[in-house]
């Protein structure tokens, strides 16, 4: 191995550790802690991207997905933008109506915006938005058994499945990983079957996808994208969301 090559692994590999450590990473910090250019951490974020290492975001790195800290690093270096989908997805729901809405960090967000409405029904496997939503006496509430997945708040499974299957709803809302016009998907093969029926059993899809997540391609495809999918998102990739457009989404998306 060469000294170069050597120092760049062991650079990359301190990446990694400065990853585990605080949960996301920025281009300066890590320029300073290395004593490198901005340009040469730049490189070994792209790199470690296409190789499955990590993810990029404005200004450094958060953990890939699939990883023990993703999603927590995700959500506090999309905070703000979640918040905001969240409340202009919720602009699309009317009192009344019965909702699926699946687990992840932009869907709490959407819990929290749903507290504010009146005489909802909402069917969920995400033990986050049962917890904030069951709280709400205006509301009802049901968690969908089944096993749980105690990483990242979900349930699923045979049971979660016999049990979704009950219900019909006016809206699927939902936090996935990547939508494209070759469709919308997941890293989570467990709660890819569950995404699928409440998409399955809802009159229209909602997908609440901060920037990041827009012509990206998840591990596991949930179903396509049609003319009963909605879509609410930050993203400013105009050929992306033409795209999507083309399929048949219709697209909200949020001003600066």
């Amino acid at each position: 191995m060469t000294g170069g090559k050597l120092k760049i692994d062991i650079r990359r590999k301190r990446i990694l550790e400065q990853l585990r450590l605080n949960g996301r990473v920025s281009v300066a910090q890590l320029a300073r802690l290395m004593d490198v250019t901005p340009v040469t951490i730049r490189n070994d974020l792209a790199m470690m991207e296409q190789e499955g290492q990590l993810v990029r975001i404005q200004g450094g790195a958060i953990p890939a997905p699939g990883s023990e800290d993703y999603s927590r690093a995700l959500g506090d270096a999309y905070s703000r933008q979640k918040r905001r989908i969240a409340q202009a997805a919720v602009k699309l729901v009317r009192d009344g109506d019965t909702l699926f809405v699946n687990s992840g960090t932009t869907t709490e967000y959407v819990a929290e915006a749903l507290a504010q409405r009146r005489n909802l029904s909402v069917v969920t496997n995400s033990l986050a938005v049962a917890k904030r939503l069951g709280a709400v006496a205006s509301l009802r509430v049901v968690l969908i058994g089944g096993e749980i997945n105690a990483q990242y708040g979900f349930t699923h499974g045979g049971d979660a499945q016999e049990q979704l299957g009950r219900y019909q709803a006016d809206w699927a809302i939902l936090s996935v990983d990547g939508i494209s016009a070759g469709g919308i998907t997941t890293y989570h093969a467990q709660e890819a079957v569950i995404d699928r029926m409440m998409v399955r059993g809802a009159r229209r899809t909602l997908i609440v996808a901060h920037g990041q997540k827009i012509g990206k391609t998840g591990f596991t495809r949930v179903c396509a994208c049609s003319d009963t999918t909605f879509l609410v998102t930050d993203s400013r990739d105009a050929a992306a969301l033409q795209e999507l457009q083309e399929a048949g989404v219709t697209v909200t998306q949020l001003a600066d």
